[in-house]
């Protein structure tokens, strides 16, 4: 998937990362670590380990969207019409 290897992961992990600790608060749920603290201001590790999970997730959505797609191409047995 061409997007996630531009950089997409990444941008989507850090707006993940924003609205996170943006709503926490109305949640009544604490952020780990520095409360207030930037993407920049996060650790490289947690960084890294956001983009990763941000990205598998991204290939797990393609890869299941892709599933039912070529799920849907086919009749199920028995339902298939055969226009006789």
């Amino acid at each position: 998937m061409s997007a996630i290897q531009d950089g997409y992961a990444e941008e989507l992990a850090k707006l993940v990362y924003h609205y996170r600790g943006a709503l926490a608060g109305d949640f009544g749920c604490e952020v780990p670590g520095k409360t207030g603290a930037t993407w920049e201001e996060t650790s490289q590790n947690q960084r890294k380990l956001m983009i990763t999970a941000t990205r598998l997730a991204l290939l797990e959505l393609a890869s299941t969207r892709q599933r039912r797609s070529k799920a849907d191409y086919f009749a199920k047995p028995g339902e298939a019409d055969w226009g006789c």
